[in-house]
Formats: structure tokens, C-alpha cells, sequence
């Protein structure tokens, strides 16, 4: 199919649909027709729940090796993202001349090495809170160069019409993994100890470096002997010259500096602000499992509404619904409604990022895309470690709920803004 730099096929606001399935099930779940998306999707899922079993044990190691420090919370959070924020434009141009597989492969097997490192130091009771900062950083270094990469591998693997079905079904499988990993992590963590969560996570990698090794793209980036400098410029001029990209760089930027901090400080609320008569690690289960389901159902909506008009309204309508349920669970103190909230923002946040996400890959072309999205990565991946850092430093002087409240509140006041002032993204 010939790419093309507009979202607009047809008429003005009208984007081009294919036949729509006949089944509600086959609507949603459009894109599991390609094979090869299936493969990336089974793989991707497994090594998420991993991922999310690590990051649950993860942050409750590094509470207790620090006395509760939130500072120290944030900044673990912080150095997992900064490499993104650092590297990923050159990640970007890599993925546009490279085989997109082998540097996926480059970036699974040194995360998989990352995480049975920790494992190893856990299990001989040497670890020290350095050492997971310091494999927290690697492994933000590794998704550097892999993110643009996946990014732009997965769309080559379905029709251009079903890219916003294929970009839903990836938040479904990822959101899918936080609802199992917390609670298979929680399982562990209670029964086999912590060092579990670390060596199955590692272990977990072997599913998507078998999925990259049966992929067959049909896409493969052209040889460029222009430098690494050329080629970011070139992906950046391209945003620029984009109507409403830069908004949607500026606005996924945002989202996660202000949005993101709650979920990263889940553990030191169930740890310090919500008492109850519950254990941390049950509770930090009952937040991240709340705030999963409510992904996944986000999730599937958008999959089932598929290349909808209004993709931008939309997306400015439910990030203004996730300022509000940031500001509720900030303030929350009861159990039940601190987990509605996370329900409600995590359908909120995931039909943000599915509708923000889309709206970038549709109009970007298959030979800009690793550039673009690596672009994309910086805005997106690179207000979580500011955002985290912040959060931290200031929660220590005016505690969790007021800072995670102003959060809430100032999101809300940009997704208004850009939703009636600044109305570029909400014409898309």
C-alpha cells in the first residue's frame, strides 16, 4: 500500500476505512489476522508480565533498602527513562537503517542479562541499592535503541487501515501483562521469595527473541551513508513540517510528566499514605491490578472503534478525565475509591496514548518511521524520568497527595487548553 504523509485518504476529516468484520470479536481483534503481528504480540505479553512482576518487587526492594526513601524511588524510575530520553533520537536513525530485528534482538538479550544479574545478586544476598540503579539505567539504554525499533517494525506487519486496531491490541497485551504480572508477582513474592520475580522476568525474554527470529517483515530500511547527526535532523524536519505532529510531540510530553508519577509512587502509597489493615505488596496488587483492568478495557474500546473520526478530540476529552482521577486517588482515603480512580484513569491513560500513538504512526511514512517515533520516544519516554525525579524530590517536603493532586489538576488545565485554545490536535 503507498505510504503517505496525511491522514486524510478522502474527503477532509474523513480518514479511509476498510470493510469492517462481521463480528463484534472480529472488529476487535482485526489485526490478529497477520500471523507475524500475532507472533510479536504472544512474545511481547509474556516478557510484560515479566516486566511488570520485576517492577512490583523491584520497587518494594528498593524501599526497604532505603529506609522508604521517595527520593530514591523517583530517581530508580528516573535513570530507567533518561537513557530514552538521551539516546532514542540516535536509536531512531538506527531503526531506519538497520534490519529493525536484529536490533530488537541486541536489546531483548541485553535486558535478559540485566535482570538475571539482579536475580544472581539477590539470590547471594549481595545486593545494594546502587546495583539497582545501576541495572535500572542499563536497561533504559537497551529500550533506547529497541523502542523505535518495535515501534516501527509493528505497523509493517498489518495494513495501514488496521494500524490503529494493531496499535490498540499492543496496549491491550501490555495492559493485559499488568494485571497478571502484579499478580503472579505477588504470588511469588509471598510464597518463593523476590529473587522469583527478577529470574522469571529474565527468563521471560526468551518469548519475543523466538518471536524476532520467525518474523518476516515485509518492510526493510534502505543503506544510508549520511552521518547519525543528518539523519536525526532529517526526522526531526520531518516532524516539523507535519500539521499538528509538533502539538502531539509537546501533548504525549506532558501527559506522561504529569500522569505517569501516580502509578510509580502506587508502592509508597500502599507502603505509607493509604493505612489499612492490608499488607503493602496486597495492596500495591489491588492498585496495579485496578488500574490493568481499567487499561485493558480502554484497550479494547479503541480497538473495537478502530480508525474512528475525532481520534484527537477524543484524546483531549480522556486526558482530562485522567487529571481528574489522578487529583481523586491523590486525595482518596478509602481503599475502594482509590482503586475506582485507578480503574477509570487507566482506561483514561491507555486510550490517550492509543489515539495519541495512532495519530503519529498514520502520518508518518514506513522510511521515517523509526526516526519519528524515536522522536515520539523522547517526548513520551523522556517526561516519565523528569516527571518520576520531581515527583520524588517534592514529595518529601509537601508529601504524595497534594504534589500528585497539583499534577492532577494541572493536566486537566492542558488538555482543556489544547482542547479549546490551542486547536490543532482536536480538529484531527
Amino acid at each position: 500500500m503507498p505510504e503517505t504523509g496525511t491522514i486524510q485518504d478522502n474527503a477532509p476529516g474523513q480518514i479511509r476505512r476498510s470493510r469492517e468484520p462481521a463480528t463484534v470479536i472480529q472488529r476487535v481483534f482485526k489485526a490478529f489476522q497477520y500471523r507475524d503481528f500475532r507472533r510479536m504480540w504472544i512474545g511481547a505479553c509474556t516478557s510484560s508480565i515479566g516486566t511488570w512482576m520485576q517492577a512490583m518487587a523491584q520497587s518494594l526492594l528498593i524501599l526497604s533498602l532505603t529506609n522508604n526513601s521517595a527520593f530514591l524511588l523517583g530517581l530508580d524510575a528516573f535513570l530507567a527513562g533518561i537513557p530514552i530520553f538521551l539516546f532514542s533520537l540516535v536509536g531512531g536513525v538506527i531503526a531506519d537503517r538497520m534490519d529493525r530485528r536484529k536490533v530488537l534482538l541486541a536489546s531483548q538479550f541485553v535486558q535478559m542479562g540485566s535482570a538475571l544479574l539482579l536475580t544472581l545478586l539477590i539470590a547471594l544476598h549481595v545486593v545494594q541499592v546502587w546495583h539497582v540503579l545501576c541495572v535500572s539505567f542499563i536497561t533504559g539504554l537497551a529500550q533506547a535503541f529497541g523502542g523505535p525499533a518495535y515501534q516501527a517494525l509493528i505497523p509493517t506487519l498489518v495494513e495501514k487501515e488496521d494500524m490503529p486496531n494493531a496499535i490498540a491490541l499492543q496496549s491491550i497485551q501490555f495492559n493485559v501483562a499488568r494485571v497478571i504480572g502484579p499478580a503472579v508477582g505477588g504470588f511469588a513474592m509471598t510464597y518463593l521469595g523476590s529473587v522469583w520475580c527478577f529470574g522469571l522476568n529474565g527468563l521471560s525474554f526468551l518469548a519475543p527473541i523466538i518471536s524476532l527470529y520467525l518474523v518476516k517483515p515485509k518492510f526493510f530500511p534502505k543503506k544510508s551513508t549520511d552521518s547519525i547527526m543528518a539523519g536525526i535532523k532529517q526526522g526531526i524536519s520531518f516532524v516539523r513540517t507535519q500539521e499538528a505532529m509538533e502539538s502531539l510531540i509537546v501533548l504525549a510530553f506532558i501527559m506522561t510528566l504529569l500522569g505517569i508519577p501516580v502509578m510509580t509512587f502506587l508502592p509508597f502509597y500502599a507502603k505509607k499514605v493509604l493505612v489499612s489493615g492490608m499488607k503493602p505488596e496486597t495492596m500495591l496488587t489491588l492498585f496495579l491490578s485496578a488500574s490493568g483492568v481499567g487499561s485493558i478495557l480502554g484497550s479494547l474500546t479503541v480497538a473495537w472503534l478502530g480508525n474512528m473520526n475525532h481520534k484527537g478530540r477524543t484524546a483531549l476529552i480522556l486526558l482530562t478525565v485522567l487529571g481528574g482521577t489522578i487529583s481523586g486517588f491523590a486525595l482518596s482515603t478509602a481503599v475502594w475509591f482509590s482503586c475506582l480512580m485507578l480503574f477509570i484513569g487507566g482506561a483514561a491513560l491507555i486510550g490517550v496514548f492509543a489515539l495519541v500513538n495512532s495519530l503519529v504512526q498514520l502520518i508518518t511514512t514506513n522510511e521515517m518511521r523509526g526516526r519519528v517515533m524515536s522522536v515520539y520516544n523522547v517526548a513520551f519516554r523522556g517526561g516519565m524520568p523528569m516527571g518520576n525525579l520531581l515527583t520524588g524530590r517534592l514529595v518529601e517536603s509537601f508529601t504524595a497527595p497534594v504534589v500528585l493532586a497539583v499534577n492532577g489538576v494541572m493536566l486537566m488545565g492542558v488538555a482543556l487548553y489544547f482542547l479549546m485554545v490551542h486547536r490543532r490536535v482536536a480538529a484531527l
